[in-house]
């Protein structure tokens, strides 16, 4: 059986409540859903979600504006729902965590009341967004050594696996923390995701992937990155991380964690390659930007737990997804200038295409 086989028979009819679902990943997550047959509620605030990424749904979920951080509208949207996938969270890329930490923290609070009022509703499962961000820095601090981050190598019991990457990272590994403390209690099954760098279309330009696809479609010469271009990642197409987020959710119970992203280590230089071959253009020259934040120096999942109780790793290669990216992006591209995309880079939800 495939995969979106194993996906339409668990989802088939079943009550799904995605918080966050008209967000970039949220919303891929809400059109493999509703094509299973899950009968699919939306809570979102549209703070960085867009009305219009759940165009192709719209007519087949409910959908509900407001914020989760108040008690009474998370009450109201958990009633009643099977599985509860957990998008909703103030994040966007390197610039925008590097920059808006208070926010970043806040997701604590949003994971808490979200994780207590499901449980309290008798939610069967939570499948939590989590974050690479959670894994030690240490571990990521060579470009050389490129090492596959384990699930284990994170956790809350043994000394020295908690380092997460700055104010994110550490909201993120406490909202595990949280979520196992919801299945302790109520008895709910919790498992959180530890998404690796996530692209595709309906991205926006706060992340690397969107960042440099636009500095491309405007043909920015010299072509200025950030940092020195060697910096690793695990590149990881949109419609593998809604597929490992929707298997997750089918096939694991308890308390777990578990990788969702590739285990190829790719260079932002790599990437660049990728995305000029696409554009079919080539800057004369690159201008690297150092004083930029970059984040850790290498990052990419150990897909060993991902075999074994998912039956699945991604499918789709760094080409493949940089051209369906690209193909999306250039069809909406709004050519502003490179001023506009400065700023782009360091917010949340201003997108220039």
């Amino acid at each position: 059986m495939s995969s979106a086989e194993r996906v339409r028979e668990f989802y088939r009819g079943r009550t799904v409540l995605i918080t966050g679902g008209a967000s970039f990943i949220g919303s891929h997550l809400c059109e493999l859903l509703v094509d299973a047959g899950a009968t699919v509620t939306v809570a979102d605030d549209l703070s960085s979600g867009r009305l219009g990424h759940l165009d192709s749904v719209r007519g087949r979920i409910r959908f509900r504006q407001g914020d989760l951080r108040a008690p009474a509208f998370t009450r109201e949207v958990v009633q009643g729902q099977a599985i509860v996938f957990h998008l909703a969270a103030d994040h966007g890329g390197r610039g925008y965590i590097e920059t808006h930490p208070v926010g970043c923290t806040g997701n604590a609070v949003v994971d808490h009341i979200v994780f207590a009022e499901a449980g309290a509703a008798g939610a069967k499962k939570i499948v939590f967004a989590s974050s690479a961000c959670v894994y030690p820095t240490a571990l990521q601090a060579s470009e050389a050594d490129r090492l596959l981050l384990r699930e284990s190598d994170a956790n809350y019991d043994e000394q020295g696996k908690a380092f997460a990457d700055g104010e994110y990272g550490w909201a993120k590994f406490y909202g595990e923390l949280q979520l196992r403390a919801v299945h302790r209690q109520y008895g709910t099954d919790g498992v959180a995701c530890r998404i690796f760098t996530a692209y595709g279309e309906r991205e926006n330009e706060t992340h690397a992937v969107i960042a440099l696809i636009a500095k491309a479609a405007m043909r920015l010469d010299p072509y200025p990155i950030w940092g020195n271009g060697l910096q690793t990642r695990n590149f990881t197409y949109v419609k593998d991380t809604v597929m490992g987020l929707a298997l997750a959710g089918a096939r694991l119970g308890g308390f777990a964690c578990i990788n969702v992203g590739t285990s190829e280590h790719h260079t932002i230089l790599d990437l660049m390659e990728e995305i000029f071959r696409v554009a079919d253009w080539r800057p004369a020259s690159i201008a690297r930007q150092m004083d930029k934040p970059t984040g850790v120096k290498s990052r990419a999942a150990d897909l060993t737990r991902c075999r074994e109780l998912l039956d699945w790793v991604p499918q789709y290669s760094l080409r493949e997804g940089i051209e369906r990216t690209m193909r999306w992006y250039l069809e909406s591209f709004d050519a502003r200038g490179a001023d506009g995309l400065d700023d782009a880079l360091m917010e949340r939800h201003r997108g220039l295409g």
